[in-house]
């Protein structure tokens, strides 16, 4: 095991499936403690729920705390469980969702429904996180924003937008909290997890494959190419990195 996060802990939202469960299992084989926040226990994609597999697989110490990234008291419940981990020292903002539409028929629901996961979830979840980190040693907050938030989308509109938000708060936060918190965004590309392949199969099938070759990197990417930047962002090797984007998507946006 890596002790690139020894002694650490560190809150993932979203962490139950998909890219938030690879984070969790990285920053745990690196020494980290565990905070699984999610509204489900049980992984979309099947197997063992996030917190019992870290504590199988590693000497760390994991937890689920059910938590809606939209409700505020979920996201101080989530940071609050870190005390009996000696406090927060990481905050991963991954829970997001993901919705196709044509921006006509975009009704005020659909767009508070995504907006509040998307860009409220991430705003007060660092802004809890924030707060422990300052009395503290400082620490580092990562947002999960995605290429969408780069280029935008034609098929999702407030999706590009709630992502673009995410991007922006970065650079702000980052600017306002430094030198003692460092915050960082992640954009990924096409990332095969339940999501593309099952709510918006954009990776299965002859299309699915066609779209794999227009890519640089000639595949899409995997949770696991994901949480090894995040690995890095959340360690000491990035000590001197903040307020800035880090592009995972295979050379999608630049030369797809």
């Amino acid at each position: 095991m890596s002790s690139l996060l020894m002694d650490e802990t560190a809150v993932v939202t979203g962490s139950a499936s998909g890219v938030g469960r690879a984070i969790s299992r990285r920053f745990a084989e690196n020494g980290a403690d565990i905070v699984v926040a999610d509204i489900r226990q049980k992984p979309r994609e099947g197997g063992t729920p996030t917190h019992e597999l870290i504590s199988k697989e590693t000497d760390q110490n994991a937890t689920f705390v059910n938590c809606d990234v939209a409700n505020l008291s979920d996201l101080e419940a989530a940071v609050e469980a870190t005390e009996a981990f000696n406090g927060i020292d990481i905050m991963v903002n991954n829970a997001g969702i993901y919705r196709e539409e044509q921006f006509l028929e975009v009704t005020e629901a659909d767009y508070e429904q995504l907006m509040s996961i998307n860009v409220k979830g991430t705003f007060f979840g660092s802004q809890v996180a924030a707060r422990q980190m300052v009395e503290n040693d400082g620490g580092s907050i990562i947002n999960l924003s995605s290429v969408a938030g780069i280029q935008g989308s034609t098929r999702s509109p407030t999706y590009s937008m709630s992502k673009g938000a995410v991007r922006l708060l970065t650079y702000a936060l980052a600017g306002e909290l430094g030198p003692d918190v460092r915050v960082n965004a992640i954009h990924p590309g096409v990332i095969e997890t339940e999501m593309t392949s099952t709510d918006v199969p954009l990776t299965e099938g002859v299309k699915g494959e066609k779209f794999a070759t227009q890519i640089a990197g000639n595949r899409f990417g995997t949770p696991e190419d994901v949480a090894d930047v995040c690995l890095f962002l959340a360690s000491d090797l990035a000590d001197y990195v903040t307020g800035t984007s880090v592009v995972v998507d295979g050379g999608l946006v630049n030369v797809g």
